[in-house]
């Protein structure tokens, strides 16, 4: 009789035990509960439609709005491709960068020395292995790099963003730049 006794506490435990987790887990109660029982259309932290849009697709609302596209968004032209071996073309027309015949070696030991005769002008690191300088020039920071193309070195201002520098002082050092070195 004593062991039955002991069974019939085990068991009535375990039962007991049981019974708690499934009351306090919620798993087996009716409905759904907080915001998924709210009707779809005010629901919390829905996805707006101008978000699922391909990038690029975005057009005037009928308020005359306009959507904001990031600059990794934008449509850019495909790069041409290099010969295998060869250093690809460098950009055309552009107010921060310009060509000069010279290798890259060659051309970034000159822009050091035109970067050094410009007053007011800080460098404030060099490696010439990156092809770069990290200047302060009229209280804008950026980098001049120096990277080899065909027939020749480009040479550039790269913003923070690692994007061509459009601001008003790299603009006027790369022209300062190219009328030292350009032919």
């Amino acid at each position: 009789m004593r062991q039955s006794v002991s069974t019939f506490r085990v068991l009535s435990i375990a039962v007991l035990a049981l019974g708690t987790v499934v009351a306090t887990t919620g798993c087996f109660k009716k409905g759904a509960r907080g915001d998924y029982a709210l009707a779809p259309d005010v629901r919390p932290l829905e996805v707006p439609p101008d978000l699922t849009a391909p990038a690029g697709a975005g057009k005037a609302s009928t308020t005359g709005e306009t959507g904001s596209v990031l600059a990794s968004q934008a449509s850019r032209p495909a790069p041409a491709a290099a010969a295998p071996g060869q250093a690809p073309a460098a950009p055309a027309n552009n107010p921060s960068g310009f060509n000069v015949t010279a290798g890259k070696d060659q051309a970034f030991t000159d822009v050091g020395t035109a970067l050094e005769a410009i007053d007011g002008l800080t460098i404030a690191t060099r490696a010439q292995l990156l092809g770069s300088y990290d200047v302060a020039f009229e209280g804008s920071n950026f980098l001049v790099r120096v990277v080899a193309v065909n027939g020749g070195s480009y040479v550039s201002a790269v913003d923070p963003r690692g994007l061509p520098a459009t601001a008003d002082a790299p603009v006027k050092l790369i022209a300062a730049l190219k009328a030292k070195l350009a032919p």
